[in-house]
């Protein structure tokens, strides 16, 4: 992928290579996040160590207070640390001005949310294209077309929102994170808004995403269920990261029923906390 930036404006050349030579679209050194309340500060990130290379698939997540939502609105240049580094593909979006920041949003980051946040009088096609027209790139309606038919919505693309159910709406906002090439895409609780049906559908893309075009993504969710979907959860507590390990065998979207919340819970506690020696948990 084509840098944003120029090597003067922080593009490194020595970005950390995995076993399988991937090279590192994330990476988060000491990162700390501090909010002053008063004359209270609070402490929502302590000291973050993080890498999540291209074309892997995963999900982070934690209860209320874990430094979750933090950590995703840093991942998203939509705030800054306290202290530490964060890099994006390369870039170190720490140091970066706000206008920088606007490019990196635009070019680098394909945002989903779990409300859509799609415009009402705005037909799928032009939802699409809205990041090709603050790009100021050319093509827009072809590059539009091409997004929107590789989620199935090839036949929707003069529809509103108000015409599409929660599922397509959904497959519209993949389709326009998707039209700038990110480097990731990231998303908050993508299915959160969804009936099972329509949630099944839309996890069904994101993998097909990851698997048939090495797209990285990046689940922010409380969803155990939904970790089990991805290749790889990431535990958050206390502003810390508890837990880091892969899924063994992730689960295929539509191929297995839901299980019980308990029993959703205790499978990924069992592969994620309690995936190492005997010896480390007594």
């Amino acid at each position: 992928m084509v840098s944003l930036f120029k090597r003067r404006g922080g593009r490194r050349d020595d970005v950390p290579v995995d076993v399988q030579g991937r090279r590192a679209v994330i990476e988060i050194q000491g990162v700390t996040k501090t909010y002053a309340m008063g004359d209270i500060e609070v402490h929502a990130l302590r000291g973050v160590d993080l890498t999540i290379y291209e074309g892997e698939f995963v999900s982070i997540m934690g209860p209320s207070g874990s430094g979750k939502s933090t950590l995703m609105n840093i991942l998203g240049a939509l705030d800054q640390p306290t202290s530490g580094a964060y890099r994006l593909d390369g870039v170190d979006v720490s140091r970066l001005s706000e206008s920088d920041l606007a490019k990196v949003r635009n070019k680098k980051i394909g945002f989903v949310f779990q409300n859509f946040n799609l415009l009402k009088r705005t037909t799928a096609q032009r939802q699409v294209e809205l990041p090709l027209i603050y790009a100021g790139a050319g093509g827009r309606s072809r590059k539009a077309k091409a997004a929107l038919e590789s989620v199935g919505l090839g036949q929707r693309l003069n529809h509103l929102p108000s015409e599409l159910s929660g599922g397509q709406q959904q497959r519209v906002a993949i389709a326009r994170a998707l039209v700038n090439e990110p480097a990731m895409i990231l998303a908050d609780e993508p299915t959160g808004n969804l009936d099972s049906r329509s949630g099944a559908e839309v996890l069904q893309i994101f993998q097909t995403l990851n698997r048939e075009r090495g797209i990285t993504v990046v689940f922010v969710t409380h969803d155990s269920w939904i970790a089990r979907h991805t290749q790889r959860v990431i535990m958050l507590r206390d502003g810390q990261i508890v837990a880091d390990a892969p899924i063994a065998e992730p689960l295929i979207a539509g191929h297995n029923e839901r299980p019980s919340m308990e029993d959703e819970m205790e499978a990924v506690l069992k592969t994620v906390y309690y995936g190492g020696k005997e010896e480390e948990y007594t």
